[in-house]
């Protein structure tokens, strides 16, 4: 990855992500001691997550914060570890470079917000407990329109030593999303509804504005 080739948009979202997740190592985890329901518990949360995460409040969740509007846009730049950041940023700069380079910088921004806000808006009708956090959704997205636009592109995944073409590798992954909402398992922390409200966004963005014949859909 050469840093100076990464369109800006794409750039400067990963540098906020990486601050934003050192802000979260090094900031201090609240001591105070939270009462629900009779039952305590001290907040595990460090503060960034605690005021930036997008929370949907549940009776059993102790310890658990409120949700404020401005979760739905602060959630997708917080991360729950680093694998999880590296993931993520990895697949942005994969997806989303070309995706910006295609459309250019105004109109990858905006479709990279409105996808990660409609994914989190799914994520608090469908899920409707604990928290969110992650660029997964938005990034979810840009998989969608890539794989419209660029069906045949091929792609090498994991230690498959031949590459597979988009049109396979992405919609394989929304299948896991699906299974998971589908039939989740126990300990399963994956928000897959917002992994598919992202990537629903991102296909009727792009088949929309197609089917509109407006290049300023977004």
């Amino acid at each position: 990855m050469n840093f100076r080739n990464i369109p800006p948009i794409v750039k400067n979202l990963l540098i906020a992500n990486v601050l934003i997740f050192l802000a979260q190592m090094i900031m201090p985890v609240p001591h105070s001691i939270i009462e629900v329901d009779g039952q305590t518990a001290r907040l595990p949360y460090d503060v960034v997550t605690q005021y930036g995460a997008l929370w949907a409040r549940h009776p059993i969740e102790i310890g658990a914060a409120d949700f404020k509007i401005w979760q739905l846009v602060t959630y997708m730049f917080l991360h729950a570890n680093f694998m999880h950041l590296l993931f993520n940023m990895f697949t942005l700069w994969m997806f989303g470079s070309i995706l910006e380079y295609h459309w250019g910088a105004k109109k990858f921004f905006n479709f990279y917000m409105i996808c990660g806000i409609l994914a989190g808006v799914t994520q608090l009708v469908f899920a409707g407990y604990g928290y969110a956090v992650g660029a997964s959704g938005a990034i979810m997205g840009c998989m969608a329109a890539f794989v419209y636009l660029f069906p045949n592109t091929p792609l090498y995944v994991f230690f498959v030593p031949v590459p597979i073409k988009a049109k396979f590798v992405i919609p394989a992954f929304m299948a896991i999303d699906l299974f998971g909402v589908i039939s989740p398992s126990a300990g399963d922390n994956v928000g897959h509804w917002a992994h598919l409200g992202g990537a629903a966004a991102g296909f009727l963005l792009v088949f929309l504005g197609n089917k509109m014949n407006r290049k300023t859909f977004y």
